[in-house]
């Protein structure tokens, strides 16, 4: 799958230019992301219940761990957090996002280290496509290599975090733009009953977002921190 895909390659690939390499301690790892509407959030939280009866010691969506579409991860200077953030308000202050119409298509199925990790396949739009590049692309002058375990919440130390750290590092070359492919993470267990879980049947369905915000990352792309909000 193709999602599957892009974990891979997200799993191999390491860093980016050294010009934009910063010290460890400046850096923090952002992800800029959209909520989906409380229908939607319930259903990812009972998808991730079923994979903690798996694999208890996998996350658990929850205050600290939301459901989210993500539109960029990156590393930034901490510093840079104000202007990132005027950035990004004033992209999602042209778009308009109570309007905007998603649809869940399935399951996927990826690894993440020794683990298998899955979440809900989102159809891109013409509008949520745009979204994204043009939050790329605001984001893109403050965007930063170099980041570590020190960058995340909690400074993870996991089997995961290797994966992690590459994964938001390389983003933008692997999972922006013509391979984006937004999604729902819903949470980790055994590869097998992941791929159980991805092959069953799934009901699509339509949703809406609640709104927009800037989170600090943790370990497996969770959204932990939140550090701004999109005015409503």
């Amino acid at each position: 799958m193709r999602y599957a895909r892009l974990l891979l390659i997200a799993m191999l690939l390491v860093g980016g230019p050294v010009s934009t390499r910063a010290a460890d301690s400046d850096l923090i790892a952002i992800d800029v992301l959209l909520l989906p509407d409380a229908p939607t959030a319930i259903r990812a939280r009972a998808i991730n219940a079923q994979l903690r009866t798996d694999y208890p010691d996998g996350f658990a969506l929850d205050a600290t761990h939301i459901p989210h579409i993500t539109l960029l991860q990156t590393f930034v200077l901490t510093a840079d957090l104000p202007a990132v953030e005027r950035a990004v308000d004033a992209v999602f202050a042209g778009a308009d996002l109570r309007r905007m119409q998603l649809r869940a298509t399935g399951l996927f199925d990826g690894r993440v280290s020794s683990v298998g990790v899955t979440g809900i396949t989102i159809a891109p739009t013409p509008a949520l496509t745009k979204l994204q590049q043009d939050i790329s692309a605001a984001v893109a002058p403050f965007a930063r290599h170099g980041g570590t375990a020190a960058a995340f919440v909690d400074t993870p130390v996991s089997p995961t975090i290797g994966w992690t750290i590459n994964y938001v590092g390389t983003f933008g070359e692997n999972a922006s733009g013509d391979n984006y492919a937004p999604h729902i993470t819903t949470g980790i267990a055994r590869p097998d009953y992941v791929d159980q879980l991805a092959a069953a049947p799934f009901a699509e369905f339509g949703f809406k977002l609640s709104g927009a915000a800037i989170y600090q990352l943790g370990d497996v792309g969770t959204a932990r921190k939140p550090l701004w909000t999109a005015p409503r």
